[in-house]
């Protein structure tokens, strides 16, 4: 794998330092044009170094719905209609073909814009592509988690695998050579853990599986995001806020270009004007997605299991009911308040204790190392700017994948995935 991982790099015009440990793409010939993380992970990648890919009318794909926990027909509102059954997106070939499994990242539904991106670039290749959302995401809590607090890495993966094994009977005549996974962000850690499953149970015996930008601490990940949200940033004050100030800028933004241009190049092409946001802008920015993440999981999580730390357990909640003071109160809690409040308790009475340090081994990349170590099947790429990264992680990676963890200089979190030399390393390493 590594010599293949090599020449396509070669080819691509890359120079590669090969450490005895790892693949480490060279800064200077890497091409990759935005060096600073906050930018490349709001921004991603110019759309011109993006690889070209089929238009979603081009793409012979349809949305299905599974009941896996038809108790919550009972338990969760009327307004909740829609998340009662778990949608997934299926793209299918004419033909037999491998199928590959995308697991979307923290927060993230089936079709977030990232497995989107995968789902387009895997079909063109020739796959079957099935978009799966995260075991965080508010649809999948709802319609396919058994005890509806995602965090416990383990019984993530469980709740997925069922998923998976669903999936794949709900289609029994579509032509399947072999399978594929792969996961972005938290989605990478989940499909780390999806494998080893998949060794004993043998439902899929996954060819290979690639993670994508995966948290190794998970704990230190969300500590990281967490503290962006706690940036010092330069003109908010009692009668500005941080929504309001990049509303301005956003404005204005528009106004000097003459019209508006919503597409997915927007905010690479706002952060070349004027009106661009500075780092600390870029990284509150980050932050607050990432704590409306865990307001999300905070609040879907209490209501179903009726903890009462968010939503009174016997207060009505109908179609027309107004969820914004639920919202204001999850908002309050980051996510290690909802492992605090949530995770560790429910944790500790299902496994008769254990310590906070315990936990974050079991949820973490750690608690797999032999395994990975060993398992010459499971790669990985990741950036060496990556915001979610703590001292030692990349450490972790080199000692645990050794030439099977491709590190890249630049890209943030996630925001070069959608560069053409990462997509080709990407289907090069599941060509094989």
């Amino acid at each position: 794998m590594l010599r293949s991982l090599r020449f396509a790099a070669l080819f691509g015009g890359l120079i590669l330092s090969a450490s005895a440990l790892a693949v480490d793409v060279d800064a200077a010939s890497y091409g990759y044009p935005l060096t600073n993380p906050f930018e490349a992970t709001i921004a991603t990648t110019p759309p011109e170094l993006r690889p070209e890919l089929p238009a979603s009318d081009d793409i012979h794909q349809s949305d299905y719905s599974l009941t896996l926990r038809p108790e919550r027909e009972f338990i969760l509102p009327d307004n909740f209609w829609a998340v009662k059954k778990l949608t997934y997106r299926i793209a299918t070939q004419d033909h037999t073909a491998p199928l590959i499994f995308l697991i979307a990242g923290t927060g993230a539904r089936y079709d977030s814009s990232l497995n989107e991106y995968l789902k387009k670039l895997y079909y063109k290749a020739g796959y079957h592509v099935v978009q799966l959302s995260s075991p965080t995401s508010f649809d999948f809590i709802s319609a396919a988690s058994r005890f509806a607090t995602p965090g416990v890495t383990q019984e993530d993966a469980e709740d997925m695998y069922r998923v998976m094994q669903a999936v794949r009977a709900q289609h029994p005549k579509l032509p399947i050579s072999e399978f594929y996974l792969t996961g972005y962000s938290l989605g990478a850690l989940d499909a780390a853990f999806v494998s080893k499953l998949d060794e004993t149970r043998r439902s899929f015996n996954f060819k290979k599986v690639l993670l994508l930008n995966p948290p190794v601490n998970l704990y230190t990940s969300i500590t990281n995001l967490d503290k962006l949200v706690q940036t010092e940033v330069k003109g908010i004050n009692n009668s500005t806020t941080f929504y309001e100030l990049v509303l301005g800028k956003l404005t204005r933004y528009f106004q000097q270009k003459g019209y508006i241009d919503l597409n997915d190049a927007l905010l690479y092409d706002f952060q070349q004007s004027k009106q661009h946001l500075s780092n600390e802008q870029m990284a509150m920015l980050i932050g607050t997605s990432f704590r409306f993440s865990a307001a999300d999981i905070a609040f879907t999580s209490d209501l179903i299991n009726r903890r009462g730390l968010i939503t009174p357990p016997k207060y009505p909640i109908r179609e027309g009911t107004s969820l914004t003071p639920f919202l204001k109160r999850a908002l309050q809690c980051d996510f290690d308040c909802y492992l605090t409040e949530q995770v560790i308790p429910m944790w500790r009475a299902r496994t008769d204790g254990g310590s906070l340090l315990q936990l974050i081994d079991q949820v973490s990349l750690y608690a797999l190392q032999d395994y990975l170590k060993a398992s010459t099947k499971i790669a990985v790429m990741h950036n060496a700017d990556d915001v979610i990264l703590g001292p030692g992680d990349l450490g972790f990676l080199r000692k645990t994948f050794g030439d099977r963890l491709t590190v890249y200089p630049h890209g943030g979190h996630c925001g070069n995935l959608n560069y053409r030399v990462n997509s080709d390393a990407m289907l090069e390493f599941f060509r094989g």
